[in-house]
């Protein structure tokens, strides 16, 4: 090792790689000099000295530590970190360490075949001239997963996964007789029995179950929640659990309770609902005010702490809506049938009552046990065509006009309808003049035909009626996590998971600044938190109907912190609450399971929980929550393709709704499905991408590619294994 091919002597930057090569792949041991010329065959005094020389530099760099004056080995303190190793497609991995610094790029080559996710050592590689910092992984310390979704693949002698992440540098071998009688383009569960080490560089692999033919609905509905590790079946022991419990109301219960079954309830969902877990009442009082009740499924009463039922829940922390089905929290006895508040059926409840003027103040509130049984159940639409019917212009904040004896209102229960309607309308107006975000995002839906082959891709708006039921949800929310967490000086709030969210990104919001003033539009940046939000809600409003509304709406939500669970309450930023929980929806969310069980121990006089416990149960909603959203993500972006996927070769209208450093994202303004132009299509030129300004420009004829320009393009492909489709521009 001494001299290289064709008798070239080893030079300074050829030894210290040798050097680095040594102490990385051996980090716990120490070298003396006499080992490491052995080593690394340096058998001439030149090259020891030279080598001595390369030391001495790499321990004052912190690279290494000298042990004596013979002695080094790797500076386990500044150069060995522990952290969680993150694997892209693009081969650009990286590695977080647990202190929250920079992440580090780790290439292919120094990767171990660490997965996305594991938990692993690293040691920082002695940084090369003009070089970005480096790291290599010489542990891994926990898998993330041992479970790997894909497409089987099966030969003679051998079989195969090809995984559906496309994070994935190998194929896994999987040995025949562990095939559970897969075949060639089965959709497979596989867990790993072998992972790479130095003998071997393969994963092998063993299946646990198949889940049908690549292309079927089911079989890709079912490999997208495998890859999250979500549940794609619910456990037997668990239905049979829920199968067990006692539905009966008895007369003993309902005087334990406040009964509501003769006051006016209705439920509003969406159309294909089950799983009704919130209900409003109205009645007018005699002292002239309203009293206002938000209904929600008692669902800690069949569902006790500890129990299988609970434990199963607490893990699944969240029900997924994937595009073509749900995935729930609960059984289904429970959420559909013994929680849900379905109508003409007595229904337990925890509710928040509020008593309101005209103008939707509260005048007192409580927070009770009751029992209701609701008259009517309505479908978004049905509410929102009363109120239409009845004067309402949806979208401009004004309520119904009154009505008269020549045009009384039309529609059964329309003047309960329309009083709530007018009320809610009044709490939004007063949250948005106290600082609240106006972000009303649309969401991409689809209509599916009985194979589950989307048939029509639309935008879903939120209108009035959706609005109606939104207003009185925060209000409860909102209300049941002050009466916790504001107390009075000098006094210590009991322990409660908050719904917190974090105030924007300072260089986020500069990064939007710059970006909307290209359009002419201001926003501040800095000064109150208030200022700031009416500022951002004045750029909202101004955007509305541009054809740049969509990009600054973009722009805007990733300057925007995400919103999780926390003991530690901060606030939320986007509703300007001091105090929010999520209380309403315990059919479909874990949380809410907890703060329901949280306010009766409460109520009947309990001690704070541990807080330390509850902390951890909100990391780890909060985490679930990230994760289903991911896998609902997936299912959209599945379906998207499989819509576009007999329409290549059509051109359509589009907008620029993203840029990477590889292409560009655009959106097609009929159907909304999104695909990309990679940067290689673009034509004759070498395109730049600007991160700060959002903005593509090539280098010789400066053609400039914009966040929200219009655009006209091709369908190109559609690739279902891979979600994506691709674009061409059609001018």
């Amino acid at each position: 090792m001494g001299k290289k091919k064709g008798g070239k002597r080893l030079g300074k930057k050829q030894v210290s790689e040798l050097l680095q090569n040594l102490f990385q792949h051996n980090p716990n041991e120490t070298f003396s000099f006499k080992q490491i010329f052995r080593a690394l065959k340096l058998d001439t005094h030149p090259l020891k000295m030279l080598a001595i020389d390369v030391m001495e530099e790499m321990a004052w760099d912190d690279f290494l530590s000298k042990v004596s004056d013979t002695s080094y080995r790797l500076n386990l303190k500044t150069q060995v970190q522990e952290g969680v190793f993150r694997r892209k497609a693009s081969g650009r991995n990286s590695f977080l360490p647990d202190d929250g610094g920079t992440p580090v790029f780790v290439a292919e080559r120094n990767s171990m075949s660490a997965m996305d996710g594991d938990r692993v050592k690293v040691s920082y590689m002695a940084r090369r001239d003009k070089h970005i910092k480096e790291a290599m992984v010489i542990e891994i310390v926990r898998r993330a997963h041992d479970q790997i979704v894909g497409k089987l693949r099966v030969e003679k002698d051998m079989a195969f996964l090809i995984p559906q992440d496309s994070t994935f540098v190998h194929d896994i071998i999987i040995p025949k007789r562990k095939l559970k009688g897969g075949k060639t383009d089965d959709k497979a569960v596989v867990k790993v029995i072998q992972w790479p080490d130095a003998e071997h560089k393969n994963i092998i692999g063993s299946v646990v179950d198949i889940l049908g033919k690549t292309g079927e609905n089911n079989a890709e509905m079912h490999a997208i929640l495998a890859q999250y590790n979500l549940p794609y079946k619910y456990p037997k022991n668990v239905e049979e659990a829920a199968e067990k419990i006692d539905a009966t109301i008895t007369p003993q219960e309902i005087a334990r309770r406040e009964d509501f079954r003769d006051v006016f309830t209705c439920t509003i969902d969406p159309k294909d609902a089950k799983d009704f877990d919130d209900a409003l009442s109205i009645r007018k009082l005699e002292n002239g005010l309203w009293e206002v009740g938000v209904h929600i499924a008692d669902v800690s009463h069949y569902v006790k702490e500890g129990s299988t039922i609970d434990k199963e829940g607490y893990n699944r922390a969240t029900s997924i809506y994937l595009v073509d089905r749900t995935i729930p929290m609960l059984p289904e006895r429970l959420c559909n049938f013994i929680c849900s508040l379905r109508p003409n059926e007595e229904k337990l409840c925890y509710s928040v009552i509020f008593q309101m003027d005209d103008e939707a103040n509260i005048k007192t509130w409580h927070l009770a046990h009751t029992v209701i049984k609701s008259d009517r159940r309505y479908a978004y639409e049905e509410v929102q065509q009363i109120l239409e019917d009845n004067g309402v212009k949806d979208g401009t904040g004004e309520p119904a006009p009154p009505a008269t004896k020549k045009n009384p209102y039309k529609g059964e229960y329309a003047d309960k309808l329309i009083k709530l309607d007018a009320l809610a309308k009044k709490l939004r107006a007063a949250r948005f003049k106290n600082g609240s975000v106006k972000f009303d995002r649309e969401e991409l839906h689809f209509d599916i035909d009985e194979t589950g082959k989307p048939v029509k891709a639309y935008f879903k708006t939120s209108k009035d009626a959706n609005k109606l039921i939104e207003e009185f949800m925060l209000l409860a929310n909102k209300t049941v996590a002050e009466s916790i967490g504001r107390v009075k000086k000098g006094q210590k709030a009991k322990t409660l998971p908050y719904r917190i969210h974090d105030q924007p990104d300072p260089q986020k919001l500069e990064n939007l600044r710059q970006f909307v003033s290209k359009f002419g539009y201001k926003v501040k940046t800095s000064g109150t938190k208030g200022a700031i939000t009416k500022s951002l809600n004045a750029l909202m409003t101004d955007a509305e109907g541009t054809r740049e509304q969509n990009a600054i709406e973009t722009v805007a939500l990733r300057a925007m912190m995400k919103a999780k669970y926390s003991v530690h309450n901060i606030g939320h930023y986007g509703l300007a609450f001091d105090y929010y929980t999520h209380f309403t929806s315990p059919i479909r969310r874990y949380p809410d399971m907890m703060v329901h069980r949280l306010l009766t121990k409460y109520q009947d006089g309990a001690r704070s929980a541990n807080k330390d416990k509850y902390e951890e149960y909100c990391e780890h909603c909060s985490d679930m929550e990230q994760v289903s959203q991911n896998a609902e993500r997936d299912s959209i972006k599945y379906k998207m393709v499989e819509f576009m996927a007999d329409k290549i070769g059509n051109t359509y209208d589009a907008h620029i709704s993203g840029l990477t450093s590889y292409g560009i994202y655009a959106q097609i303004d009929e159907t909304h499905c999104e695909g990309m132009i990679p940067i290689r299509d673009l034509g004759d030129d070498y395109y730049d991408f600007d991160e700060k300004n959002f903005v593509i420009v090539g280098r010789r004829h400066h053609t400039k590619y914009q966040l929200g320009d219009p655009i006209r393009i091709q369908v190109a492909r559609a690739n279902l294994e891979r979600k994506q489709l691709d674009f061409t521009l059609a001018d």
